[in-house]
């Protein structure tokens, strides 16, 4: 805790440093020095990454008090993965329930294997988390608002990070960082993306109320999380009822429907209806999130990470894993080139990141993409996807997926039978899909 202490009252003019590299295939003749713009999970995990290898990292962020809006759930793996404390964990949810739009329901729990759960947690109890264990690994927290990106005119100059701190002192300082790489983990608006010229994405809209439900609306939500889809909640997207400590996060989210949003979370609450009665909003939040990858994801020195490279699921729309897996794998392929070789290079960033995510995770964000495209266009297939969600089959391989993050092996003939019943959903939701849509019209009508 003294390290945190003494990192938030971190609020320096300028740090200057020589940045010329040593030569090649030699000891560096000092630690690599990195800029770390964001503190969520990609941020924090960078510079954790960064500082455990003994660079100098600087984590700025803008608002440490702050978090993303988000529904909260991470898949197990990443327990052990990221060494996460189980005290964190808010709820294990070991029912997830999927509801279409005329409220067919797919319970997943009875697939869940033993012992298996979705932990829920509070993204401002996580990011806390991440950046205090950075910080005891070394790293130096720095709060600030970045504000542009001096770039350098030769591969052995520094990048000037400029921002305005936000630290305990009587008024924000105009402070300037001297460093040898940037990483970018601010977020889908990032600063640093544009900073580099890394091109634009399309975002979604992510809204979302704290509601704080009576002691027996909330035993329901014990161990119960629900998704519900149809064109009422999202016309992309769906909306969810995620359990929180004394709380649940309802919310919805839209690419095509932006300035509709409040209008699809009365749609989600409606849904909902008396499982949430008498709640009381606690918090109301919302933020950007990307729809697909940056078109460059690093650009000289400076890599993207986390949302900031948009490493968001569209199918499934989560993010809190890839965030930090992406930032951890980026800190230790700069830590990595610095101490082989003195220097970071764009070529070296894109092998041991770049090349280590994509071989890793691209196959699974083509997959839930194709998934978003086919099932969630109209009401006809999120009819046809939450009867496929009911297939014990599909919840076995979708488990396999989520929780280990790993595409599951083939099944050849399991899977050419789930392809037929698939075909035949498809067929048979049409015409419900357009009869559920004819209902809502009405309903529209006569409200």
């Amino acid at each position: 805790m003294a390290t945190m202490a003494a990192a938030v009252c971190h609020s320096p003019a300028r740090l200057s440093i020589s940045c010329s590299y040593s030569s090649s295939h030699s000891a560096p003749a000092r630690p690599l020095r990195v800029a770390v713009v964001g503190g969520g999970p990609a941020g924090a995990s960078a510079a954790e990454a960064l500082a455990s290898a003994g660079a100098q990292a600087f984590l700025l962020e803008r608002s440490p008090a702050g978090a993303k809006p988000c529904g909260g759930a991470i898949p197990l793996c990443m327990l052990d993965e990221f060494a996460i404390p189980l005290g964190l964990v808010d709820r294990r949810v070991t029912r997830m329930r999927v509801l279409s739009p005329s409220n067919l329901a797919a319970d997943f729990g009875r697939s869940l294997p033993p012992g298996a759960h979705i932990p829920m947690l509070r993204r401002e109890v996580l990011d806390s988390f991440l950046r205090t264990r950075a910080a005891d690994a070394g790293a130096t927290l720095v709060p600030g608002l970045v504000t542009s990106l001096s770039l350098p005119t030769g591969p052995s100059d520094p990048y000037l990070v400029h921002y305005i701190s936000s630290g305990d002192g009587p008024s924000p300082t105009r402070s300037v960082l001297e460093v040898d790489a940037v990483v970018g983990a601010d977020g889908a608006n990032s600063r640093v993306a544009r900073e580099v010229g890394a091109g634009d994405y399309s975002t979604a809209i992510a809204f979302q109320e704290r509601i704080r439900l009576p002691d027996k609306a909330m035993e329901y939500y014990d161990d119960l999380a629900e998704m519900y889809v149809g064109g009422d909640v999202s016309p992309d997207f769906y909306g969810w009822v995620f359990p929180k400590c004394d709380h649940v996060a309802v919310g919805t989210g839209t690419v095509a429907a932006k300035p509709e949003i409040k209008k699809l979370q009365s749609g989600i609450r409606a849904r909902a209806g008396p499982k949430i009665a008498g709640g009381r909003v606690i918090k109301v939040e919302a933020h950007p999130i990307p729809e697909h990858p940056r078109p460059r994801r690093v650009v000289g020195r400076v890599a993207l990470v986390g949302d900031a490279a948009g490493y968001v699921t569209r199918c499934s729309g989560e993010g809190i894993y890839f965030a930090a897996k992406s930032g951890r794998l980026c800190g230790q392929a700069m830590a990595k080139e610095w101490r082989l070789t003195g220097a970071v290079t764009e070529g070296g960033i894109r092998r041991g990141y770049l090349r280590r995510w994509d071989d890793e995770f691209l196959l699974t964000f083509r997959f839930l993409d194709l998934l978003q495209r086919v099932f969630y266009g109209d009401n006809a297939g999120r009819e046809a996807l939450v009867e496929m969600c009911a297939d014990e089959h599909v919840q076995r391989r979708t488990f396999d997926c989520y929780l280990h993050k790993r595409m599951a092996p083939g099944e050849p003939w399991a899977d050419l039978q789930l392809l037929w019943r698939t075909a035949g959903s498809m067929v048979r939701c049409s015409v419900l899909g357009k009869e559920v849509q004819r209902l809502r019209r009405l309903e529209l009508l006569q409200a």
